[in-house]
Formats: C-alpha cells, structure tokens, sequence
C-alpha cells in the first residue's frame, strides 16, 4: 500500500516527533509537528480557532506525516489518512523521555519547536502529563478503535514494535 498521508498520536514523549521525522526521511513525505502549530515563538500559544484553521490546511495537502494532537481536529485528520500509527508507551518510559529531551535540548529550541522556544523544566507540563495519562489515552483508543477498517492501525507499544514497522515500510517501498 502507498502511503502518502500518515496520522500519528500519542501522549508527550512517545516519539512521535522522532518517528514523523523517520518516516519521513524514508518514504520522501513532508512532515508537520503539532507543536509548531501549536506555539508561536516565545512560548505564545495560538488561539484555538488559529491552531484548527492551521491543522485543516494541513489535511487538505496531497502528502504529510502529521503528528501530534489537536484532537478536535482529529476526525478531519483521519478521514484523509491513509495510515495511522498510535504510540502508546507506558507513563514511565515517556517520562523519562520528556526528563531526558529536556536535558538534552535545555534552554534551546527543539527542531520540532518554533524559534524562541527554549527547553526547559515545566511544573505545569509535568502536572499535565500526569494529570491526561489515562484521558488522553482513552481518547486515542476511542479514535484508533473507532478508525475505519480501510485505514492502515499500527498500536506500537515499544522501540521494537516502532522498528519493525519503520522496517517494514522500507521493505514495501
């Protein structure tokens, strides 16, 4: 199967910048990351109907890898996706993944961030992390659940299960 426009979600530290950006180097798709929607520089969020309006022109382009939430967005979303990929990592992997990209990047802006965006130790980040861990989770099984049966799922729930799937799209392409 042809992949042109892939859908992925999942809660903070996941990997879904890092895979967006995997699949798009390997199958030559454009890739857009929520967060640069989401954020304007200096950590100014857009208003709601900005981020939608933002999110909608994205859908309607021929090809993209498109991670990230937005969820009042997501219908739209899935409707033009061929494929959708749900990384549900348990909350103590993607908390450790969120400590150890803070580290990593701190005081500087991530690639999948805006300018201006510096890294940083967030308590309210951290706060609604813990505080969406099973919300945002049942939000994501509802839609993945609830996906049509022509859409391409993946539920991948570990690095193996991400490095088999990025194998395997090699392999068909």
């Amino acid at each position: 199967m042809e992949r042109k426009r892939i859908m992925i979600i999942g809660q903070p530290g996941s990997g879904k910048s890092t895979l967006a950006r995997r699949l798009g180097e390997k199958l030559g798709l454009p890739v857009v990351h929520i967060d640069l929607i989401h954020w304007q520089p200096g950590w100014t969020e857009r208003p709601t109907e900005e981020k939608s309006r933002l999110c909608k022109e994205v859908h309607q382009r021929d090809t993209w890898v498109f991670e990230g939430g937005h969820s009042r967005t997501w219908a739209e979303r899935l409707e033009r996706a061929d494929t959708l990929i749900w990384l549900d990592f348990p909350l103590g992997i993607r908390a450790w993944r969120v400590i150890k990209r803070t580290l990593q990047h701190y005081g500087k802006s991530r690639p999948d961030l805006p300018d201006n965006c510096p890294e940083r130790f967030n308590w309210e980040f951290t706060t609604w992390i813990w505080q969406t861990r099973n919300t945002g989770r049942a939000n994501m099984r509802k839609l993945f659940d609830t996906a049509p049966a022509e859409k391409s799922k993946y539920r991948l729930q570990n690095r193996l299960q991400v490095e088999d799937l990025i194998n395997t799209i090699e392999q068909s392409h």
